[in-house]
Order: C-alpha cells, then sequence, then structure tokens
C-alpha cells in the first residue's frame, strides 16, 4: 500500500487552518532532499511554519511538500521529501500528529514460488469459528 503519510498531512492541514491556528511541521533535515534554511536546523530538526500566510505557492503532493517562505528576509524555495516529515501540529496548541517511520512496503514474491523451506518459515493463516 501506498503511505498515509502524505493524506494525513494534508488533512492535518486542513484541520489546522479550519480551526484559525498556525501549521507547523516538524522535519528531519538530515533527509536526503530536504531544501530548508540550514541556519535554523538544530539537532538535526527543522520546525517549518507552513499558514498560508506565511508562505506562497504551498504544494502539499504525495511525495513531497514545496513552498516559497522568507526567511530573515530572503525568498528560499523550500523542498521537503513527506518522508522527512516528523510531525504537524499546531502552533498555539500543540494538537497534531507525530509519525513514525513507515514499515517498508513487502518485496512482490519471487516468480517460480517459493522454496519448502521459506514455506515452512512463514505465518499461517486459518479460519477460526
Amino acid at each position: 500500500m501506498t503511505s498515509s503519510r502524505p493524506y494525513l498531512i494534508r488533512a492535518l492541514y486542513q484541520w489546522i487552518v479550519d480551526n484559525g491556528v498556525t501549521p507547523y511541521i516538524l522535519v528531519d533535515a538530515s533527509v536526503e532532499g530536504v531544501n530548508a534554511p540550514e541556519q535554523y536546523v538544530q539537532d538535526g530538526k527543522i520546525v517549518l511554519n507552513i499558514a498560508p500566510m506565511a508562505v506562497r505557492s504551498l504544494v502539499l503532493a504525495d511525495e513531497h511538500i514545496s513552498f516559497n517562505a522568507r526567511f530573515g528576509g530572503h525568498a528560499m524555495d523550500v523542498f521537503v521529501p513527506v518522508s522527512a516529515v516528523l510531525a504537524i501540529y499546531a502552533r498555539e496548541n500543540g494538537q497534531g500528529m507525530m509519525f513514525n517511520d513507515e514499515p517498508r512496503s513487502p518485496e512482490p514474491p519471487k516468480p517460480g514460488g517459493s522454496s519448502p523451506e521459506e514455506d515452512a518459515s512463514k505465518p499461517k493463516l486459518r479460519i477460526v469459528k
């Protein structure tokens, strides 16, 4: 299945904005592909205000979040892979959601089936009445 994280981010963003509070995201700045102002990174993380009044051209896509914002008076294009988002929450009251590492999707079965040894180690499902 696809990751639920981008869907939850979009839903919580809308909920936070609809309630008139400020949406912040906590980002793991060490994840490959993160483009955010390094001078604001602390302990490998950065908090970004993604409120409609704070950013321009906000995109909450399945694979990334991107926008333009001013940092210290200088405009910057910010890019955050969704996998780097650790939390989304309201600044005023802390309500929101922290994200855990998502398990990877299982690999598809190999052609030709599995060997008897592999079948013995796999869990079996059975109907219980």
